[in-house]
């Protein structure tokens, strides 16, 4: 099924939880942003991919308010009846301010240095998977529902494409976080992983093999947690980078499976 089959629903229908989501993807989205936000406040400070000053006044306040409302909303995406609210104020937030706001700035100093954009990927990625499962819970019509989850289709695509390109750029970094004793080598998952995020990106945006694609990103993503961030987190659990990368790779592992779920054949 590719990306244009939304096409099929007839206009003026309107689009409910029950009809049109599947899977556990936006189960795990939630569960992501809520480990996110509850790291935000257990250590008094923004997930490092929220860039904000040192020197902001409050900054500490703004953190802890940022945590809660990070908690309290993804807790809403994991209940039904609250879940399309809940989605609607993550995207507005990771897109507004987030990826514009927080991120956008660092694109004048910063503009040409590649992990600015993987930073932004990384939090485009997570507005995406709010967005998708906003316009699959939402009482909207059906045709506003296709289109706003094409958008977030497309949007984590391209955050596809930035990921594989981080491994590249990167790739002394990326290497370094295989496990040495997974064969062949460390480096050849490096360019393995970064293969498969290109491929995956080109798949999503094309819709050409796009749910296996996304099903793949996940598995993906979800060996990285098991392999790479939880070793992390084991060796260190004071570390605050620690906690919010792997809350992170948690929300973005809910994001590719909310995409997924997005391109799964209708019910009968």
């Amino acid at each position: 099924m590719g990306i244009g089959a939304e096409k099929e629903i007839p206009a003026g229908t309107v689009m409910t939880a029950g009809k049109t989501t599947t899977g556990f993807g936006w189960r795990i989205y939630g569960l992501g942003v809520m480990a996110l936000g509850l790291a935000c406040l257990a250590f008094g400070n923004f997930d490092p991919g929220q860039p904000v000053p040192r020197n902001l006044p409050a900054r500490t306040a703004l953190a802890y308010a940022a945590g809660a409302f990070m908690v309290v909303a993804a807790a809403a995406v994991e209940w039904r009846r609250t879940a399309a609210w809940g989605a609607a104020a993550l995207t507005v937030y990771y897109a507004l301010f987030v990826v514009i706001l927080m991120n956008g700035r660092l694109l004048l100093t910063d503009y040409a240095v590649f992990v600015t954009y993987e930073n932004i990927a990384m939090q485009l990625a997570i507005a995406a998977g709010g967005l998708i499962v906003y316009a699959t819970t939402a009482r909207i019509d059906a045709a506003m529902a296709a289109r706003l989850t094409r958008l977030g289709r497309l949007a984590f695509g391209i955050c596809a494409l930035v990921f594989g390109g981080a491994h590249f750029v990167y790739m002394n970094n990326t290497a370094s976080l295989v496990p040495k004793w997974l064969p062949p080598t460390q480096e050849f998952w490096g360019y393995a992983t970064g293969v498969g995020f290109v491929a995956a990106g080109v798949a999503i945006l094309t819709g050409v093999q796009g749910r296996l694609a996304a099903i793949l990103v996940t598995a993906m993503l979800a060996s990285f947690a098991l392999l790479v961030h939880e070793p992390m987190l084991l060796a260190d659990h004071s570390s605050h980078w620690n906690w919010t990368e792997s809350a992170v790779n948690l929300a973005v592992i809910g994001a590719a499976w909310v995409v997924a779920d997005s391109l799964a054949p209708p019910r009968r």
